[in-house]
């Protein structure tokens, strides 16, 4: 199993202080390097995701930001990144795994709906949000992922009651669940295994969501 290298947050911690294209143009092996044991990782728990799971891709972010529309200007992200997506259309989901000193974290959930997709989950919590609330409620599924998050709309979507006993889900326009890693956690021995683990119990989320995208309001299939 490799294990992540400290150069990693080395590397981030000295561009961060070096933000410019100057220096990451001197530099840019070193970040080719480090790029590619971040690789490395990512490639390692999509193994351990497999096995259990179906993916039907993941995507190592590059480190540039795109400053055509920005007022800050710095080019470079002081992160890196990795994102898998489940098989669609039968499953749904994505995780997303966040390394950078003193703020990394693993998520998983819905950064952006489709507009249809957000319509039907916000459908089903208007019928019923009990199977939701149990399985987030649940202590091993609370004590590493938290509390859902995400953007939402300030009174209620067109539509839909702000008087609705569910309202505090269906206003939501993210739903995403988030675990913090401390740099100890990260550069840990087991430290892939677990990102695997805890992905793994986020899977009734997944499963809850899936269900929902590929039935209509009478739970036929639209498959």
């Amino acid at each position: 199993m490799p294990r992540v290298s400290p150069s990693i947050f080395e590397f981030l911690e000295t561009l961060k202080q070096n933000n410019h294209r100057e220096w990451f143009h001197a530099h840019k092996q070193v970040y080719k390097e480090r790029r590619a044991l971040v690789t490395e990782y990512a490639q390692y728990i999509l193994e351990g995701l497999n096995i259990s799971d179906d993916i039907e891709k993941f995507k190592v972010f590059h480190i540039h930001i795109d400053v055509r529309f920005k007022k800050d200007k710095t080019p470079y992200k002081t992160h890196f990144s990795f994102f898998y997506v489940r098989k669609k259309p039968k499953l749904r989901g994505g995780y997303y795994v966040h390394l950078s000193p003193n703020s990394s974290f693993i998520a998983g959930g819905f950064w952006k709906p489709e507009k249809d997709d957000l319509l039907r989950i916000r459908q089903e919590f208007e019928m019923d949000a009990q199977e939701f609330r149990d399985f987030s409620l649940d202590p091993k599924f609370k004590k590493v992922w938290g509390n859902l998050y995400g953007t939402e709309v300030k009174t209620a979507p067109k539509g839909f009651s702000k008087e609705h006993q569910n309202i505090d889900l269906i206003r939501k326009k993210q739903l995403i669940f988030r675990s913090p890693l401390s740099d100890q956690q990260v550069f840990s021995k087991s430290f892939l295994d677990d990102v695997v683990r805890r992905f793994e119990l986020i899977r009734p989320f997944f499963d809850y969501m899936s269900d929902v995208l590929t039935t209509d309001l009478n739970g036929e299939s639209i498959l």
